[in-house]
This record gives C-alpha cells, structure tokens and sequence, in this order.
C-alpha cells in the first residue's frame, strides 16, 4: 500500500470504488484498553447483570452497525455478525469487538469503533467515582477473508 486509498490522483476525498471486487466472507477482530485504578475495576466486578459492562457490549454493537454513519467515506455493509465482550482485569477493562459481512470491502473499522464506543461507554458509567480512566489502545487484531 503506497497510496493513501481515499485520495484521487489529485489529493481529493473520495469513496472506494468497490464495485468491481469480488463479494467475500470477511471478519475482523479489535480490541480497545481502558485503564482504570484497581477500585473501579473491583466495582465493575461486583455490577450485576444488566450493569455498565451490559450497556457497553450493546453501545458497542450498536455503533458497529453504524459505522458508515460515524466515519466519513466508509461503506455501509450488511453486517451478518457483531459481537463484544469486556473483561474486567484488576486494572483495566479489555474490551474485544468482531464483525462479520460477506461484501466487497472489510469490516475492520465495524470492529474498531465496536471496541471504542464500548470502552467509551464503560468510560461514561464510571467517570464518576475515576477521574484518572484512559483508553490506552484500540487496535486491529485480526482480519480475514475468505471466498463467499
């Protein structure tokens, strides 16, 4: 990859002529940190079901599904998988987000902002009682593709 794909050979934006690649099988894993002090993650432990960490894996599903509405230039796929989970460490909160398509183009940015609205989401729900929280990562993990 040399070439910035949203560029033309002017430097102008532009949407990814897709139209000609072959509609594929495509998945893509990410995951997102929020550092938290050891007090908050014990809290976030403690949440029964339907809590914070409840509200984040459907914030984060929800925005993958919107994903061509968030970020400029990307297409809007007919998602056939979103999944997010949080996983509470003695200082952090993992969060790890797939989407799945069978399209023209991936799903990685689906599964980056799955990840980061749900770290987000956890960020807002216990600003409260931590002032210090920070998201220290969101990266892609995994991509695949497969013939459809």
């Amino acid at each position: 990859m040399n070439e910035l794909s949203h560029l033309d050979a002017e430097g102008r934006l532009q949407m990814v002529d897709v139209g000609a690649k072959e509609v594929s099988r495509r998945r893509a894993v990410a995951r997102a940190t929020l550092t938290v002090k050891p007090e908050t993650a014990g809290r976030l432990r403690e949440l029964p079901k339907g809590d914070a960490l409840a509200a984040a894996q459907i914030a984060g599903i929800m925005a993958a599904k919107r994903t061509s509405e968030l970020i400029p230039l990307c297409h809007p796929l007919p998602l056939t998988h979103v999944a997010v989970s949080l996983e509470v460490g003695e200082s952090a909160v993992e969060i790890t987000a797939s989407a799945e398509t069978t399209a023209q183009t991936g799903v990685e940015m689906e599964a980056l902002v799955g990840a980061s609205v749900a770290a987000l989401t956890v960020y807002d729900m216990a600003k409260a009682i931590d002032d210090s929280m920070v998201v220290t990562e969101v990266r892609l993990l995994e991509k695949t593709k497969e013939p459809a």
